[in-house]
């Protein structure tokens, strides 16, 4: 459990608004019932419970959101263990003001 001292960057709602129009990948944490109920557009969903097991693109930085920060928080640091390039949204879904599918 020592990744839980592992810091990670975060940004805000609003900064991931501007950085998705750039190349990165989205990575939504949710339940798949949360992820139905509303989601960014370009979000993979990958629960939390499955991210142990998840690759990302590695040549993609990697945002991780999910409802209010801290399920996301806790897959970034378990993604940056294994030496992913990873940042955490802060506020979540819950703090997220655009549009969603």
């Amino acid at each position: 459990m020592f990744f839980l001292f592992i810091k990670v960057d975060s940004i805000s709602t609003t900064e991931l608004e501007y950085k998705l129009k750039e190349n990165i990948q989205l990575i939504d944490v949710r339940t798949p019932s949360e992820f139905r109920r509303g989601h960014i557009k370009s979000a993979k969903n990958i629960p939390l419970s499955e991210i142990g097991n998840f690759t990302p693109i590695a040549d993609k930085k990697k945002y991780i959101i999910c409802h209010s920060g801290a399920r996301s928080k806790l897959a970034a640091k378990k993604l940056k263990k294994r030496g992913f390039d990873v940042v955490n949204v802060q506020g979540g879904m819950h703090a997220w003001q655009d549009k969603t599918v």
